[in-house]
């Protein structure tokens, strides 16, 4: 196997640590951190979604049109778009960045949020919408004549897109969700299954979870998983760090300025988090709970701390258990992508080669 690294981008610069500057959407930026994770070896970027931020499709695009070799992976919401006509933004998309678009494909995890958009469904009733959308999605992207589509969420007559995916059968699937709702969902249409960055233990059984749904389908999924790697020349360095980094964060907070998702209490994934926090400020060998404590989960918030030596090794529990991508983003996202690429990416590449080579070798023997 091989790995691949994700970063995520913003519309401008802001973190949990950095209050947010410049226009809300800030082109300048937004062309410099695509850039800046490309030339950091970056495999793709992740483009999020928030019901009161900027359009998710047009920061991608702007993104990828500023790069010519880094995937780009937007996060899309079913249910405010009508799957037909999101099949073709996406189609549309992907030819404009030339075949190097995914989807990640998110239900919401908070009632709040999503009524902000006009969506006032259940949570379990958001994944069965997801299902469905994904159904007619698929379709849509493959069928080669028109087709009636009569659902619980959805009904069409005689829908069909000219513009196919150029990726073949269809765009890859990003997907996320802990609930047994959103299991089900992922064993049916997840080609990469994502995770918020949580203990080994937590990690293996979500594996084994997805795993038994594929299985049902006859499918195989790969898996991410999301962490704030927090670096220094030293151990003693990076968990000096870590901490300034928390009272940052509460600093933040105090004065109103995290710009981040607050908790979601329909979340089993912030739930899951929540619940690596109670188990303590350090877990395995390296994960820290520091800011997802002060976040209350409501987003990857964890982070592994140490030398980019010992980072790596970390993730390579995580490969051993069958994680094949890391999204990794910093607190200090442009100079942090930097960093990464300058020391974390080539090293856990190397180790992870040196690991297949080996196991290989085991296996002939």
């Amino acid at each position: 196997m091989s790995v691949q690294f994700l970063g995520m981008i913003g519309h401008r610069l802001s973190s949990e640590i950095i209050p947010a500057v410049g226009p809300v959407f800030d082109k300048q930026y937004i062309t410099a951190a695509a850039q800046a994770h490309e030339a950091a070896g970056f495999d793709r970027l992740l483009v999020g979604y928030w019901s009161d931020q900027p359009d998710g499709f047009l920061v991608t695009a702007l993104a990828g049109l500023a790069t010519s070799k880094v995937g780009l992976l937007l996060a899309h919401r079913p249910g405010f778009v009508a799957p037909t006509l999101a099949a073709r933004k996406l189609a549309t998309l992907e030819h404009l960045l030339d075949g190097r678009l995914a989807v990640n494909v998110i239900s919401g995890g908070s009632d709040a949020e999503q009524r902000r958009d006009g969506d006032f469904l259940s949570h379990d009733e958001r994944y069965a919408r997801t299902d469905e959308f994904l159904d007619v999605v698929r379709r849509v992207w493959q069928s080669e004549r028109p087709f009636d589509h009569q659902g619980t969420y959805y009904q069409a007559e005689q829908a069909f897109s000219a513009i196919k995916p150029l990726q073949k059968p269809h765009l890859p699937i990003f997907f996320g969700g802990s609930s047994p709702a959103a299991l089900k969902v992922a064993g049916k249409h997840a080609d990469v299954y994502m995770l918020w960055g949580e203990s080994l233990d937590q990690v293996r059984d979500t594996i084994a979870a997805v795993r038994r749904e594929a299985g049902k389908h006859g499918r195989r999924v790969e898996f991410s998983v999301s962490f704030r790697p927090i670096l220094g020349a030293t151990e003693e360095e990076a968990w000096a760090k870590a901490e300034r980094i928390r009272a940052a964060t509460r600093e933040q907070l105090i004065q109103g300025g995290n710009p981040f998702p607050k908790p979601k209490p329909q979340s089993t994934g912030a739930q899951r988090l929540l619940q690596a926090v109670e188990k303590g400020d350090r877990l395995d060998k390296r994960l820290w709970t520091g800011v997802a404590a002060l976040v209350g989960g409501g987003h990857n918030s964890t982070a592994l701390v140490g030398t980019a030596e010992q980072v790596a090794d970390a993730l390579l529990d995580y490969y051993d258990l069958g994680v094949t991508h890391f999204l990794v983003r910093g607190f200090d996202p442009l100079n942090d992508a930097i960093e990464y690429g300058r020391e974390l990416l080539p090293l856990t590449r190397a180790k992870v080669a040196e690991r297949d080579a080996r196991n290989d070798r085991g296996a002939r023997a």
